[in-house]
């Protein structure tokens, strides 16, 4: 489990995340909403030490991590896989070359055993035999699934997903958001995905935390998002398409 608790984070003038607290859940996929500048991703680099909170604490199954100092998180790095947006591989490696990337980083195993776990990692998200090839020749989806074979190189206990689907078509953003899904559950990770996809919401979204204005303004599950009676949430999800047919 990891808690966020009454987290600030300020950038000069400008107070983008306003005393969050929340806790994110073992085996769950924990979905992060809320409009352009509502502090999400703000939110999820405080989490991973990407920013320093001004105030407030980031707590990984009892462990605070803004209490520790850079040799110190390193044991809590190790148990984080992140899937950026965009997947941001990187261009001059081969696929097999980026999933070996944190094992090479934070590991001692042989060369072979690094292999073999990049291997059943492109094997875990469909891609076996794709080693060789380059960013350049890859899909969309298929660079979304490489960068998640990599986050769960190292079998981590903590994924994070910013923004999975973003410039994907709807089909293979389906086909990520179950990957991810699957993986959460398999391994009980604690998955939280940043997104402002309501399709994504209502096909994996198991807790919900929607932040407005920088502030956690709604908690809750997919089945219940429907019938909030919060005004700022309803503005945010019946504004898409999705929704606009799903309330017909």
């Amino acid at each position: 489990m990891i808690e966020v608790r009454n987290i600030h984070k300020i950038f000069g003038t400008h107070h983008v995340l306003d005393g969050i607290s929340a806790e994110f859940l073992p085996g769950k996929t924990n979905l992060i909403i809320g409009g352009s500048g509502s502090g999400k991703t703000t939110l999820l680099k405080c989490m991973v030490g990407l920013h320093e909170p001004n105030k407030g604490k980031v707590v990984y199954d009892g462990r605070d991590f803004t209490a520790m100092d850079f040799e110190e998180r390193i044991s809590i790095r190790k148990e984080i896989g992140m899937l950026f947006q965009g997947a941001a591989l990187f261009d001059s490696m081969t696929v097999e070359e980026n999933i070996l990337f944190p094992l090479n980083m934070f590991t001692t195993q042989s060369l072979k055993e690094k292999k073999d776990r990049a291997n059943f990692c492109l094997e875990r998200v469909n891609l076996a035999g794709k080693n060789a090839l380059y960013p350049a020749e890859l899909s969309g989806g298929m660079k979304k699934r490489v960068g998640i074979a990599r986050a769960i190189a190292m079998n981590p206990k903590y994924l994070f997903c910013d923004e999975p689907n973003s410039g994907l078509d709807p089909k293979t953003a389906i086909v990520i958001d179950e990957l991810i899904h699957e993986l959460t559950v398999e391994y009980q990770t604690t998955t939280i995905v940043v997104t402002h996809d309501m399709n994504s919401v209502m096909g994996i979204g198991e807790h919900i935390i929607f932040l407005h204005n920088g502030q956690k303004w709604w908690e809750g599950t997919k089945e219940e998002i429907i019938t909030s009676k919060n005004v700022e949430l309803n503005e945010f999800i019946f504004a898409s398409k999705f929704m606009k047919a799903l309330k017909k």
